[in-house]
């Protein structure tokens, strides 16, 4: 059946990043919809911010196109030219090897919902725009190519 039961998927706020990176994104709870739908195309995620929690380091993806459908509550883009309010019915995008990082920010008082879609080969990998990491197939690594100690979560 196509339509999934959100409640039958499993809902964590694991990250890979290093400390002290980790700690924006503690508030954030997702679910990976595309492995229970047997999607092997494309990623997605069902995502749920709590107020003051961050969506993501600031990023851009070298070979993968990223999707966002806001679908309740507000949060701030935050991008290399400015912050933009999102809204419920919102839809931003970003093309992959743009080098504008962006994430969201929830700094109302309640949780925002999303869902992020992403695309592409992912070999490539991409930057954190504002520290000094990049990721890569299960790393992350310092820009100077010097490893941190953590793996990357698919």
């Amino acid at each position: 059946m196509p339509k999934l039961d959100l409640d039958t998927i499993p809902q964590t706020n694991a990250t890979g990043y290093p400390p002290p990176f980790d700690a924006p994104v503690q508030g954030r709870w997702y679910r990976r919809l595309a492995p229970p739908a047997g999607l092997t195309h494309f990623g997605a995620s069902h995502v749920t911010l709590a107020p003051g929690g961050w969506s993501s380091q600031r990023h851009w993806h070298a070979d993968e196109d990223e999707l966002l459908v806001m679908l309740s509550g507000e949060a701030v883009l935050v991008e290399n030219g400015g912050e933009t309010l999102l809204r419920a019915g919102d839809v931003a995008t970003f093309a992959a090897g743009v080098e504008d990082g962006h994430h969201l920010q929830n700094r109302s008082d309640t949780a925002c919902v999303f869902v992020a879609i992403g695309a592409g080969p992912r070999l490539q990998g991409g930057e954190y725009s504002d520290i000094d990491m990049r990721f890569l197939p299960g790393r992350y690594e310092r820009k100077d190519g010097t490893p941190y100690p953590t793996e990357r979560l698919p």
